[in-house]
């Protein structure tokens, strides 16, 4: 399993780079080839490709990952893959492929893996907008799903999770003399200022509901007004009609600065999970793995969409580690055996419970 996680890790992936992706799929595909037999399929898509695997017959499982990751070109250079001290580390090893080598290795031990599915995706660290449609099909057609990303802390598995979404709020003002003539100008970067306040207060804590601005852009000089500005804004739900409501604030901002223009992108596209549709699964799980838990996260997967959809789904089977999109990044090897054995078992006990 570390020399396939080694493998995977050198061919950097980080999303929206379709050459770096593409690589990627390729070596994502080699592996399931390698390992389990049968042709593993290339599915494109204007963010590279997914990858597809099937064991045959009936569909009754699917297992769900994605090979993108969140770390730019160069990265391996400075945090090559290692092991030491009983850690494995690395970009992108614990979020996710150390879960999805574990994945592959556990099915490996199955003499029969008819009705297996394997689905890893390009844009999962970008939104999924150009795989969900495909893993809300396969979800469907399979009847339950197994995400590998990483487990929780303590190792623990995630039974429920909050819906999560991106916007971008555009200002468009107008650019003057900063000192001949400032009131000439619109200044976008005051507009924004204002914005900041207003979105950060659409936050329900106590509910669950948190709207975070975390990225600003603004200016071009500094003896300009500025024209344009940018702010990013990160929305975790975890109550299913918050959804609508912050949608509708978010459409319903207006400028306070005199001229300035507002353009608003973005939705909370992945819905929450529910817990309800992992708990067959979790007791699944714990038969199994004594003493292993169910914990809500915060953050989301492509399992939102499978889990929304009322398919059982269980999350974070992937590896035991921590560290997800940090330099720290790594994954427990010790446990590696013990959560493929895992994977295989769960495998085995969907496709007997589902005839």
């Amino acid at each position: 399993m570390l020399e396939d996680l080694r493998t995977l890790v050198e061919v950097e992936s980080p999303s929206r780079d379709l050459v770096a992706v593409e690589a990627s799929a390729k070596a994502v595909a080699a592996l399931l080839e390698r390992r389990l037999g049968g042709r593993a399929t290339l599915v494109e898509s204007p963010v590279g490709p997914h990858v597809r695997w099937s064991g045959g017959g009936e569909p009754r499982v699917l297992v769900l990952g994605h090979h993108d990751t969140v770390f730019p070109l160069g990265t391996l250079e400075h945090r090559p893959f290692r092991v030491a001290n009983g850690r494995a580390t690395g970009p992108g090893v614990f979020d996710m492929l150390g879960g999805l080598v574990q994945a592959v290795h556990g099915l490996a031990t199955l003499e029969d893996l008819s009705g297996v599915e394997l689905l890893v995706t390009a844009d999962e660290e970008v939104g999924s907008h150009h795989s969900q449609a495909l893993i809300e099909e396969r979800a469907k057609a399979c009847g339950a799903v197994l995400v590998f990303e990483g487990a929780a802390e303590g190792g623990h598995l995630k039974v429920a999770r909050k819906g999560c979404g991106a916007f971008e709020v555009s200002v468009r003002g107008r650019a003057s003399h900063a000192g001949l003539e400032p009131e000439a100008g619109v200044n976008a970067l005051v507009e924004a200022a204002h914005q900041v306040l207003d979105i950060a207060a659409l936050s329900r804590p106590e509910i669950g509901t948190t709207v975070t601005p975390t990225v600003a852009r603004a200016g071009t000089t500094d003896n300009v007004v500025p024209a344009e500005a940018t702010i990013v804004v990160d929305v975790r739900v975890r109550e299913p009609q918050e959804k609508e409501r912050v949608e509708a604030a978010f459409a319903a901002l207006t400028p306070h600065v005199e001229g300035a223009r507002l353009v608003v992108t973005g939705s909370v596209n992945r819905p929450p999970m529910p817990e309800a549709v992992t708990r067959d699964l979790l007791a699944m799980a714990q038969r199994l793995l004594p003493g292993v838990e169910g914990v809500a996260v915060g953050g989301g997967s492509d399992g939102n969409f499978t889990a929304a959809l009322g398919v059982p789904t269980l999350d974070g089977l992937g590896a035991v580690g921590g560290g997800a999109h940090a330099d720290h990044e790594y994954v427990l090897v010790d446990s590696m055996v013990e959560r493929a054995r895992l994977a295989a078992g769960m495998v085995e006990a969907i496709r007997s419970e589902r005839g």
